[in-house]
């Protein structure tokens, strides 16, 4: 019997799946249950994140729409200050989800600075009926102090259906009441596809005064009624909304044009009419003219409901959304001193909900070259010249379709998946909704080949590819990237057991959201078919990112555990996630990264806990071997005794082995993925690190590379210098970890936590005050957020973090090692 079994004998339940049922049919046993489950309460959502707001099912070829709006003051306004895409620019003052739960809904608010409107988009599912049930998002724009109450602004509401409309047997009609120049009330879509059945969209009146104009095109272009353009638009062109949009608001400036006396020109917002044209097509875009605040509603309604959606359900619904928000929130993240006033909770609320609203589909073709010319194996001195020549010529194609259901690291600027940067990402998503994790961690290794290789980027289609310089388009298969869903997927093998140990059938919770936690056999039974995939990685990474030992009479324990990363320049290696730390120079091919070797060092450990879980001694035995020759090795190849702290390693002019040491990040990796014990006293040499003010520690966090290095702060200095938050987690959680043991730097570690904690907190939450964003890093010398702006994918985890206790001293050790706070 598994450790599992055991487990749930003792809770008087039985293992196997569907035999736990006899008597349900195929499609009836709990995991096809709660499989059922997750289809439907995450089928919709605000799943484009690149767009400012755009809702789209988790279908490969679905309905989808999105947002657009600008000010039309000025004719210079239109093209300056129009908005649909998340971009980066000085005129957002902040943008994201203040409140959101991927199974309820959320609001969002936009600080549109220069069209001198706040934005609100609020979201909201209603549960009942088949294809995810009905949604509605509520429009919102506010006037900011000091716009004039003249301030005119243009709403634009896209619809398309994506693929062959006659293929897919879908098509929309519309509906509405009002004569050739608009409808005056309500609009009403009808719609059928094979993935949605029947639906209805109605696009409400909605609340806000128009704007008038005595000019003499008056009588066609009337601002008070609401006008609908159909057209059929081209795959390949669809999802360019903007573009799409402006060639038919082209249109209308033509028709003014080529009728009106230059001399007498109509105001902006009469020219920026799009022609009414309600008819059958694949794409609808729905406009409103605005003169001040305003309000609508759009409402989409299942025909398998019970009813239609109405304004007041939508009222209601957001209501009851908020108001489960805020309790989940503070039960989940229960923020502890001296984060605990209500700014704090604002701003944490802001930067999970942002987390998840990050949360999009995508599905596509992905571009990868499988040549594996020989110039890929690296074996060769200047190999990466002979690397980028190979690459040169362009032996990629297109692979595919592939979908993915991914959180992303920055709506404006990396709105794609990134597999490294998934697994911070899942760190906080995890605590919130454990079966959402799941199914991300699923969707990501159902684009893994048979080998064991999965895309270090997933730029699936056009649409996705158009945010992406082409030299980074392309995926290479012995490219790898840090594999933190080993992180998430040890901890949800910890949550399982301890779910086991605590749950009974009759006390098991119908929350959707630990659905795998409260039906034990079910999560074993994710558990035994993700193990396998998680080998298989494992596997490939013992293959494919090996390093020398052997031919180059290096003393080490081992002759196997040694590790290189693939796709590294003379300034780069990408594919380690930590780009331009400075590496051993020139590069050599007998070069080893003692990241890589702390990386699958963490993988060993989390399959060796999951393997013994699972009961397959087999694994254990073999991986445990693995993992002790490879903690043998991090010291005997990676330990510098002169420097006192882990460096990478090349071969030197007289053909041995030697370290190169910039310390910094790479330094700590062993510490950081639990490979340290608490007596050892390379542990106390780490943390001195650490704690030098002259090297790595700074006010507002620990430094990417040490003040002492030839390198800090040149170059590109991305990773040369700054402050970023997914490594400080790590170190957080170890230190935390340190702390509860015993040991002789219990004290030491637990004095660094509180500190560090604190000094990331106050980093991020006053540059968050300051700017209204989250960034992709910080200054280790004034906290300013830098590079990328709005990127609440792993900054989000400083939630986790105000969520962490203060540590006191208390005369004991307590807690366990290993990633107890992951």
């Amino acid at each position: 019997m598994t450790r599992f079994g055991h487990l749930l004998a003792v809770a008087g339940l039985a293992l196997g799946g569907a035999s736990a049922c006899p008597e349900c049919g195929m499609g009836n046993t709990p995991a096809d249950k709660i499989e059922v489950q997750n289809e439907q309460s995450l089928f919709w959502g605000p799943y484009k994140p690149n767009l400012y707001f755009g809702v789209r099912p988790r279908v490969p070829e679905g309905l989808w729409t999105g947002l657009l709006w600008g000010g039309v003051n000025t004719f210079e306004q239109v093209p300056q200050n129009f908005r649909y895409t998340c971009e980066q620019g000085g005129d957002i003052h902040g943008y994201g989800w203040d409140e959101y739960d991927a199974r309820t809904g959320g609001v969002q608010s936009i600080h549109d600075d220069g069209n001198k409107i706040d934005m609100t988009t609020s979201w909201v599912k209603i549960p009942g009926g088949d294809h995810g049930g009905s949604w509605a998002a509520r429009i919102k724009g506010q006037l900011q102090d000091g716009a004039p109450p003249t301030t005119k602004t243009n709403v634009f509401y896209y619809f398309a259906q994506e693929g062959d409309a006659q293929e897919n047997e879908s098509e929309i009609s519309v509906e509405g009441t009002g004569g050739e120049f608009g409808f005056e009330g309500d609009v009403k879509l009808k719609g059928t596809s094979d993935e949605l059945g029947d639906y209805t969209i109605v696009v409400t009146k909605g609340e806000g005064k128009h704007p008038t104009s005595e000019h003499s095109i008056s009588k066609s272009r009337k601002g008070d009624t609401t006008l609908v353009r159909s057209v059929e638009a081209a795959p390949e062109i669809q999802w360019q909304a903007k573009s799409v949009l402006f060639m038919q608001l082209r249109e209308a400036v033509e028709e003014v044009q080529q009728t009106i006396d230059p001399e007498d020109p109509p105001p902006p917002w009469q020219v920026y009419r799009l022609p009414h044209r309600p008819a059958p097509g694949n794409v609808h875009i729905v406009q409103k003219t605005f003169e001040g605040s305003f309000e609508f509603d759009v409402i989409f309604s299942s025909s398998s409901a019970e009813k239609e959606v109405t304004p007041e359900d939508v009222t209601r619904e957001l209501q009851e959304t908020k108001s489960s928000f805020t309790k989940r929130f503070g039960e989940i993240f229960d923020l502890k001193a001296p984060f605990t006033a209500e700014e704090y909770q604002t701003f944490g609320k802001s930067m999970f909900s942002n987390l998840l609203g990050g949360v999009g589909y995508f599905h596509g073709k992905q571009v990868i070259d499988r040549s594996y010319a020989e110039e890929y194996e690296e074996e060769d001195e200047r190999f990466w010249e002979a690397a980028a020549e190979a690459r040169s010529r362009n032996q990629q194609a297109l692979e595919g379709p592939y979908q993915l259901y991914t959180s992303v690291p920055s709506r404006p600027f990396f709105p794609r998946g990134f597999l490294w940067d998934e697994g911070f990402h899942l760190i906080a998503i995890a605590d919130w909704d454990i079966d959402l994790t799941l199914n991300i961690v699923e969707s990501w290794y159902n684009t893994m080949d048979n080998n064991g290789w999965i895309p270090r980027e997933q730029i699936l289609g056009e649409e996705a590819r158009s945010k992406v310089p082409a030299e980074f388009q392309v995926q290479y298969p012995h490219y790898a990237n840090p594999p933190t869903m080993f992180l998430i997927m040890e901890s949800f093998m910890d949550r399982l057991r301890a779910a086991n140990a605590t749950h009974t059938a009759s006390g098991s919770s119908n929350d959707p959201r630990t659905a795998h936690l409260n039906n034990p056999e079910v999560g074993e039974e994710f558990l035994r078919k993700m193990y396998p995939l998680l080998r298989r990685q494992y596997d490939w990474f013992r293959k494919t990112q090996r390093g020398e030992i052997k031919m180059y009479d290096r003393e080490a324990y081992s002759s196997k555990e040694a590790y290189r990363w693939r796709g590294r320049t003379e300034t780069h290696i990408l594919t380690s996630g930590i780009d331009d730390y400075p590496r051993p120079q020139p590069p050599h091919p007998g070069e080893l990264h003692v990241d890589l070797l702390a990386w699958v060092g963490l993988m060993s450990k989390s399959l060796i806990r999951i393997a013994d879980a699972l009961g397959n001694e087999e694994d254990v035995a073999e991986l445990t071997r693995n993992l002790n020759a490879l903690e043998h090795n991090m010291n005997d190849l990676h330990w510098s005794e002169k420097e006192g702290t882990y460096c990478d390693a090349t071969i030197d002019d007289f053909e041995e082995h030697a370290l190169v040491c910039h310390k910094g990040y790479i330094s700590l990796m062993p510490f950081l993925v639990g490979l340290l014990k608490p007596d050892d006293p390379k542990l106390g040499q780490t943390l001195d690190l650490i704690a030098d003010e002259d090297q790595l520690w700074s006010p507002h966090g620990v430094r990417s590379l040490s003040k002492q290095d030839e390198y800090y702060e040149t170059g590109e200095n991305y990773w040369r210098s700054p402050v970023w938050m997914p490594i400080n987690y790590l170190v957080v959680s170890q230190l935390k970890n340190v702390a509860t043991q015993e040991g002789p730097f219990q004290t030491k570690a637990r004095t660094m936590f509180n500190a560090l904690r604190k000094n990331l907190v106050d980093t991020v939450f006053k540059s968050w005050k300051e700017t209204g964003f989250a960034w992709e890093q910080y200054s280790p010398e004034t906290g300013a957020g830098q590079r990328t702006q709005h990127f609440t994918g792993w900054t989000s985890l400083v939630v986790k973090i105000m969520a962490m206790e203060e540590l006191v001293e208390t005369g004991g050790g307590g807690g366990g090692g290993g990633h107890d706070e992951l």
